[in-house]
């Protein structure tokens, strides 16, 4: 496995892949789920509830956008590596955020959810035959590899552990 180039996504990801210091991305996203769950265990429901100023969202809402961002580029990843070629469309976070209500379901819920959709993650990474992780296509407009979508799931993840550390804790 090699660390994606900077041809395999826009220069925007790579905010998200330079946080992700390991070349072999599949054991370090199993190490992060461990990190991400022990991390998450220390905040309580009441202060999932909890955003730093008005109009941003909660706790809740993060973990909530870290989920979908880990379905949505997972899914990217799969449809790519299987070797479809139609290009895939944009992710708008904020209407993402705020049709789901996550102020409205369990803060463990939320947790549990990460838990599982890390888990089908890896299962799908791990799956991948050699030649997928080459594979690439078109989302959001722009060209991205299956490889490249690894590094930006698990970077996604180390972005908003920063941000909930930084901002809201």
């Amino acid at each position: 496995m090699t660390r994606p180039q900077t041809t395999e996504a826009a220069d925007y990801y790579f905010k998200y892949i330079d946080l992700v210091t390991s070349d072999d991305i599949v054991p370090a996203m199993e190490n992060q789920m461990g990190e991400m769950l022990q991390f998450l265990s220390g905040i309580s429901e009441e202060q999932s509830l909890h955003s730093y100023a008005p109009g941003k969202w909660t706790i809740r809402e993060v973990l909530n956008h870290v989920n979908d961002g880990e379905r949505a580029f997972s899914g990217r990843a799969f449809w790519f590596a299987r070797g479809f070629n139609d290009a895939l469309p944009s992710f708008d976070q904020d209407v993402a955020v705020q049709m789901a209500q996550a102020n409205n379901t369990s803060w463990a819920d939320l947790v549990e959810e990460f838990k599982n959709l890390r888990l089908g993650t890896i299962s799908l990474f791990k799956s991948l035959p050699a030649e997928a992780w080459d594979r690439s296509g078109v989302a959001s407009d722009n060209p991205v590899s299956v490889r490249a979508i690894a590094y930006i799931i698990a970077g996604h993840v180390a972005h908003h552990i920063g941000v909930l550390q930084e901002k809201y804790l």
